[in-house]
């Protein structure tokens, strides 16, 4: 269906070509998955096949890539629309209409489908997707995984032969995920349909691939192969196969229950061993007493000093949150022994008919680590933006460093807290990396150099002429994380901060948090990303249609957890292991 004859990109200004050699074929009715590291050309590759290389982003393409039989090089974009759907990085950068209904039609509109065809047609992706209570909303109101669900839907009602996909589930949580692949399967197994997809979440996609192409590195052939296969020698790699290594097991396992047959051995030589304490805890935070069991007799009243006032509009709380008096969770969250940098009382947020938050009460001390989870929607993105001022709450209060965010001056805020947002290009205006270095030392006042040197920790290899349009999402997320961090703030803020990174990039990220967890920063990051929170947080907030309904340490938290529990925990539960770095500590130690 797809086919790759030498095909090479180089873009103007570059030393080197983004994309050489590219000679494989991609076949009809395949799911195949193109993974590699951050920058090695693989959002190039897909544009190759949708025609947007190089008839949208210029540069040279050298070679032959033909879609159904037909050339790229001959036909443009609008020429392929009905053979290709494409979803890029970016979903906002995909969106023509202002509501969600409205937008699924559009590309069958363009196609001249009879009305009926696309009534239909829209009514069957909305069930698809789980889009059905949103079709009236307008996109602009709409969390970013709601976005991303809208975008893979918009290229669905056409019934493309191909689809491509640019990290389809980065911005979705775990539940959202598993549905959108579930579509992708479908399609695959029951239509025919092609699916060429890059991704760095491997644990959620790679069991689900037929083959998988590696882009090792910038400029260098792909190899393509069967999954296991290219587990075994790719750079980047799920904590199961990372896992897998470990043990020796063979065939290398791609899923839970593939591993979970193998792990009988592991999970006796782990037991007499202790997973270590929580990554990311504060020496003065005491720790939560065990979760311990609720006792309510149903048919009492509520003692009306517990409960919490009734909400005016918006859903009525449920037996079980009334009971407990709207805290969601019998476990207590570690208390801090000092004054927090940030507290957060009985915040609840309005945002028109929705109630994006209702009633959070949360503290991060200094040095604390705290990882908000929860579908998409739930309120994550509305409370990170309470915290740094950017909403005003409609009832409780925000503090941070004893200000109200919302009703202070912003220059003064920067030096107590900062956001590194969802969308990192909202913080880069300049034209070069060494420009907006420039400016991110000259505004929070630190000495020149200051940013760059995050930056080349983070992004080693990353020019100082190189334009931000230029980076590939994870790339810009990094740049802009530096940015924030050069002001130091004592609060940082992060809204989804793995989406496009691989797992050195990770890693990276990982080690440059915990430095700043170290030297007293609290950290709170919402994140649908369980491996990114096992890895880093100290404590898990889950918030449910903008209540905090679970807040404990991030074991506890999370083994218990179907949806929000890493690869690890899963395959070796019900001992508490959450990563595969913890797991080989305990066997160098004598396991």
């Amino acid at each position: 269906m797809i086919r790759f004859e030498q095909v090479s990109v180089r873009y103007d200004g570059t030393d080197r070509p983004t994309l050489s050699g590219v000679d494989l074929a991609v076949p009809e009715g395949e799911l195949v998955l193109l993974v590699g590291p951050s920058g090695v050309g693989k959002s190039t590759l897909l544009g190759t096949v949708s025609g947007l290389v190089p008839h949208f982003t210029g540069g040279v393409l050298s070679g032959r890539v033909t879609v159904g039989g037909r050339d790229t090089r001959t036909h443009k974009p609008r020429e392929l629309a009905d053979l290709v759907g494409t979803v890029g990085q970016d979903p906002l950068a995909h969106f023509v209409t202002d509501t969600v209904e409205d937008e699924l039609a559009y590309g069958m509109e363009s196609l001249g489908l009879a009305p009926d065809v696309m009534r239909r047609r829209v009514e069957e992706t909305l069930d698809l997707l789980g889009l059905a209570e949103l079709r009236d909303r307008p996109i602009a109101t709409l969390s970013g995984g709601q976005q991303q669900r809208v975008a893979i839907g918009s290229v669905l009602t056409p019934h493309p032969k191909v689809l491509v996909l640019d990290e389809p589930t980065s911005a979705l949580d775990p539940a959202a995920a598993e549905e959108v692949l579930a579509v992708l399967q479908r399609l695959v197994h029951d239509l025919g349909t092609t699916v060429l997809m890059a991704e760095h979440r491997l644990e959620r996609v790679v069991q689900y691939a037929d083959q998988v192409v590696l882009l090792p590195a910038p400029g260098a052939a792909p190899v393509m192969g069967a999954p296991a296969e290219i587990m075994a020698i790719s750079p980047v790699r799920p904590p199961v196969a990372e896992l897998g290594l470990l043990a020796g097991w063979d065939p290398l396992p791609l899923s839970v229950r593939d591993a979970r047959r193998g792990a009988g051995e592991l999970r006796a030589r782990l037991a007499t061993a202790e997973p270590p304490a929580p990554p990311g805890a504060p020496a003065n935070v005491s720790v939560a007493p065990p979760e311990t069991s609720v006792d309510v007799d149903v048919n009492v009243d509520v003692n009306p000093s517990v409960a919490p006032a009734p909400v005016s509009t918006g859903p009525r709380p449920g037996r079980i949150a009334r009971l407990l008096g709207r805290k969601g969770s019998a476990e207590a969250a570690p208390a801090p022994a000092t004054d927090p940098v940030t507290r957060v009382e009985s915040l609840s947020v309005r945002r028109g008919r929705i109630e994006a938050l209702r009633r959070v009460t949360l503290t991060v001390a200094p040095g604390e680590t705290v990882a908000l989870m929860g579908r998409n929607g739930a309120g994550k993105s509305t409370l990170l933006g309470a915290l740094v001022g950017m909403v005003e709450p409609t009832s409780g209060s925000v503090r941070v460093g004893g200000l109200a965010p919302a009703r202070t001056d912003p220059r003064t805020m920067i030096r107590r807290v900062g956001l590194v947002p969802q969308e990192p290009r909202d913080l880069l205006y300049a034209d070069t990396v060494a420009a907006e270095c420039a400016a991110a030392d000259r505004d929070a006042g630190a000495a020149e150099g200051t940013c760059r040197a995050l930056v080349s920790e983070l992004l080693p290899g990353v020019e100082d002429a190189t334009h931000p349009r230029d980076l590939s999402e994870g790339q810009r997320l990094a740049l802009a994380l530096a940015l924030v961090l050069t002001a130091r703030p004592p609060l940082l803020l992060l809204d989804e901060p793995t989406r496009g990174l691989d797992y050195a990039a990770k890693g990276r990220l990982v080690g440059v948090l915990r430095s700043l967890a170290a030297e007293g920063h609290a950290i709170v990051l919402a994140t649908h990303d369980v491996e990114l929170a096992a890895e880093l947080a100290h404590r898990v907030v889950i918030l449910a249609d903008g209540e905090v309904v679970a807040d404990g340490l991030t074991g506890r938290v999370v083994v218990s957890s179907p949806a929000f529990a890493p690869q690890t925990a899963k395959i070796l539960a019900p001992q508490e292991w959450l990563t595969v770095s913890q797991v080989r500590g305990a066997l160098e130690a004598g396991a």
